[in-house]
């Protein structure tokens, strides 16, 4: 469940819940001001108005190939947001024709912040009074180093607001990586070949950058609650903060760098970019063939196979545009129902940042060596080094995440130092182990970081 409310950090125990199992009753919910799906909102309206004013302008001037890609970016990442939406507000089963007529004019998530506004305003107008409607959410949470069961009561309608939460954390993420990437890359890419930065387009660019940045974090924290989903997590302005920094770091310099790559090469560099993406998009189902499993016929209890193929090959293509320009944080697995692989596969994370530096090394001695002087006052090796040197930093804030900042970390059979002795000297790491006797198990859990 997203988090609609706070959680105290010691909560009070309820005499009446059941002793055998240890599980301790939380306070009454406190909901907060739906911030996310205010500023989700914004991005979207800002990059759809920033997008079409380029467009207006690229036609003025007779700018056709311009105008196609960028328009054609800006359909694609709007009737993606507006299926998603559907899809997980379960529209098409309910009897609500305005906002099916917002959506059919890519309007969707204005009303649908509207909608939650005023479910906020419903909430904080009742505010103290008991719902008629309940329902029992439990989660495990880690407090002094020990594991608890919590026990809450949710109403009805706090729940509606987790979903439009839910809702709007996938919409952006969508937005990000199938519409703002190659909206971003694309605008840098004219902003070199043509030498100059009009208002528009650098107001579009910084709407695609926040946008990304953005999508990437909550993908993130995603990633953590889909992997931890028993586990209520708790993320602080700290660990935001180096999510931040990290993963802006890892996308500026990735998309610098393909832009660069792109710029020296023209269209030479588009069969190794298509080739790139086409392999990331067909990871996942090479894998699902060779299993021999079948595949999952209940993602959603009311889709065919048709559907349930739609909605995996919507799911894959996502996952191969966040790998394309930053770690996924989480491995797509088609033979399962919740679609990833929920163990902390340091192999799959290691992996992708090594081939994605030898990617971009190669890419930028192409720029160095190759490269026409696309940059007035700059040296190409200037450049080139710092592009690197930024990666490698954003890499470096993943680390520290890692090993230090993860809200779970303590769960972890191995941690990154665990991870990197084993890799650069060959020895096995010692193992720690899981589930052990509750003294022996919060002992390791100290020693672990």
């Amino acid at each position: 469940m997203d988090q609609v409310f706070e959680i105290p950090e010691e909560p009070n125990v309820d005499p009446v819940s059941s002793l055998e199992e240890d599980v301790i009753r939380g306070t009454n919910p406190r909901f907060t001001f739906p911030f996310g799906i205010l500023f989700s909102t914004f991005l979207y309206c800002g990059e759809a108005a920033s997008a079409l004013y380029m467009v207006r302008i690229y036609r003025k001037n007779s700018e056709t190939y311009w105008m196609t890609y960028t328009f054609s970016f800006f359909m694609f990442s709007s009737i993606m947001v507006q299926l998603t939406l559907i899809f997980v507000h379960r529209d098409l089963a309910k009897d609500k024709p305005l906002s099916l007529f917002m959506h059919l004019i890519l309007l969707g998530p204005v009303i649908r912040c509207l909608e939650a506004m005023i479910k906020y305003l419903t909430l904080w107008k009742k505010e103290g009074q008991e719902e008629p409607y309940v329902s029992l959410t439990r989660k495990k949470m880690l407090i002094d180093g020990e594991e608890v069961l919590i026990e809450w009561e949710v109403g009805h309608s706090i729940r509606t607001l987790a979903m439009h939460r839910n809702a709007y954390k996938r919409m952006s993420q969508i937005q990000a990586f199938l519409g703002s990437v190659p909206q971003l890359t694309y605008q840098l890419y004219v902003t070199l070949i043509s030498a100059e930065v009009p208002l528009g387009r650098a107001v579009l660019m910084v709407f695609s950058l926040i946008s990304v940045t953005y999508g990437a974090t909550l993908c993130n924290m995603l990633a953590i609650q889909i992997k931890y989903d028993e586990y209520k997590i708790r993320l602080g302005p700290l660990e935001v903060l180096c999510i931040t920094i990290w993963r802006t770091l890892e996308i500026t310099s990735r998309l610098l760098i393909l832009v660069l790559f792109s710029a020296t090469l023209k269209l030479k560099a588009v069969p190794f970019l298509l080739l790139n993406f086409l392999i990331i998009l067909f990871e996942p189902w090479v894998k699902f063939w060779r299993s021999g499993a079948q595949m999952p016929n209940n993602i959603e209890k009311n889709f065919s196979r048709v559907g349930t193929l739609m909605v995996l090959i919507s799911v894959t293509v996502l996952y191969a545009g966040i790998n394309f320009s930053c770690w996924s944080a989480l491995q797509l697995k088609l033979a399962d129902r919740d679609l990833v692989e929920k163990g902390q596969n340091w192999g799959h994370m290691g992996l992708h940042y090594s081939v994605r530096l030898i990617e971009n090394v190669i890419m930028v001695l192409v720029f160095k060596f190759f490269g026409v002087k696309v940059l007035l006052n700059y040296c190409h090796s200037l450049i080139a080094l710092q592009l690197i040197i930024a990666y490698l930093i954003s890499i470096g804030f993943m680390l520290l995440f890692f090993q230090y900042l993860h809200p779970l970390r303590s769960l972890f059979t191995h941690n990154v130092v665990d991870y990197l002795h084993c890799v650069c000297c060959h020895r096995h790491p010692r193992g720690r182990v899981e589930n052990s006797e509750p003294s022996v198990d919060a002992e390791e859990r100290q020693s672990i970081v």
